[in-house]
């Protein structure tokens, strides 16, 4: 947009430089401007309104430069505040990793401390830690199966009732 608002300000500068040069348009009733090999004969009216025509140009110009400016600060703005958030993360990172490793340093190293006795597993409570014992088969406990559909499963850690849901 810069660009373009730059183009349209100098091709306004270039109209109002080359009429200026030409002493016989400012001077008769008519005034002839070539163009591009084409001849255009204009009355001081029309004149009037190539020159309105011609303003209008150089205001859009500068309107357009403008708004490319604002439109590149207002980029600008957003990156260097992306970059001060970023690193204000990392100041706050760094300031957390120090201080979990001063946590670190200031907390006993559990491989000093005396080791807890092993606990010994004795569910039957028979006297004889489970892990030491044969693997034989063990007595059976049966349980009766409940008559028709069950009413409860256990579902994601939950009890429903499947007979309200359907």
């Amino acid at each position: 947009m810069i660009v373009l608002g730059l183009l349209l300000i100098v091709l306004a500068g270039a109209a109002v430089i080359a009429v200026s040069w030409d002493e016989a348009a400012t001077s008769t009733a008519t005034a002839s401007f070539t163009v591009f090999d084409r001849t255009f004969q204009l009355s001081q009216l029309e004149f009037f309104f190539a020159g309105v025509v011609t303003g209008a140009v150089f205001l859009l110009g500068i309107a357009l430069m403008l708004a490319g400016m604002r439109h590149a600060a207002a980029r600008r703005r957003r990156l260097r505040e992306s970059r001060m958030e970023a690193r204000d993360r990392v100041t706050r990172l760094e300031e957390e990793k120090r201080e979990l490793e001063r946590k670190l340093h200031e907390t006993p190293d559990p491989a000093a401390a005396p080791a807890a006795p092993p606990v010994s597993r004795d569910r039957d409570r028979d006297g004889v830690d489970d892990r030491d014992e044969p693997t034989a088969p063990h007595p059976r406990v049966d349980v009766p199966r409940q008559s028709g559909r069950p009413t409860d499963q256990l579902v994601a850690g939950r009890h429903q009732r499947t007979s309200h849901h359907r």
